[in-house]
């Protein structure tokens, strides 16, 4: 973990339900594993706010994420050429090493987004990698192409049927999978875990406070105890989670 300025390069809305894909230049060095996340500090605000990463190359960074408060309504309205000071490199990651040859990446809604970047890693590994996404409606879809482009098995889902499969992702689950990552609604993420008889991590969301496992504010009862999700997670083992 280290604090990193990064200048802002793009920042816009990408559907009409307040989703944004924000692009950064900067030092990526700290962000080892898919499913990591920064905190990010925003004028004004005692707390940073955690954003997921989407993509990460050297120098560049995607972040996609919701406006749901003062922070994020904040953050909507960054421009270009700002600069934005971001705790790198926090909480552990997916773990791409154990997925096996088939693995499967189900996620929901703004989870979507860490998916993407465990996407690239699986197929530049040559996994045969399946992806499930689950979707409100078709507005609000994400990703789906960008996933089909990596060379993945791509099923969406929505809920009212504007787009893909009409419901849940538990309705399109493909068989013969050797290993799951999820990210999503934690209802989601609940129904998931019963509905797959194979090993897997979930990555968890909680309110955070430090980010980095100081305020002990994210904890969550585990089979082992309590976790803190922003520094043991958010990533933890399907057998590790009490539902």
């Amino acid at each position: 973990m280290k604090e990193v300025i990064f200048e802002i390069l793009e920042n816009r809305r990408i559907t009409p339900g307040g989703i944004f894909r924000t692009e950064l230049a900067g030092d990526t060095s700290d962000i080892a594993r898919p499913g990591q996340f920064v905190g990010l500090k925003l004028d004004g605000l005692y707390l940073r706010r955690p954003v997921s990463v989407c993509d990460a190359a050297p120098g560049r960074l995607t972040l996609i994420w919701r406006v749901v408060g003062a922070g994020t309504r904040q953050m909507s309205e960054m421009r270009p050429g700002e600069r934005l000071s971001a705790l790198s490199g926090l909480g552990n990651g997916f773990d791409a090493e154990v997925s096996g040859d088939r693995p499967l990446l189900v996620g929901g809604g703004v989870g979507v987004p860490p998916l993407y970047y465990l996407a690239k890693k699986l197929r530049e590994a040559g996994k045969d990698t399946a992806v499930v996404l689950g979707f409100a409606t078709a507005s609000e879809a994400i990703l789906a192409r960008e996933f089909a482009g990596l060379g993945c098995d791509v099923t969406v889902t929505t809920v009212d049927g504007t787009a893909g499969t009409r419901g849940f992702v538990t309705d399109a689950l493909p068989a013969g999978r050797t290993y799951f990552y999820s990210c999503g609604p934690e209802a989601m993420m609940k129904a998931l875990n019963g509905a797959l008889g194979i090993p897997g991590e979930f990555s968890l969301e909680e309110r955070m406070g430090c980010g980095f496992g100081a305020c002990m504010g994210c904890s969550r009862m585990t089979v082992s105890g309590s976790k803190r999700v922003c520094r043991d997670g958010p990533v933890f083992r399907k057998e590790e989670l009490i539902w």
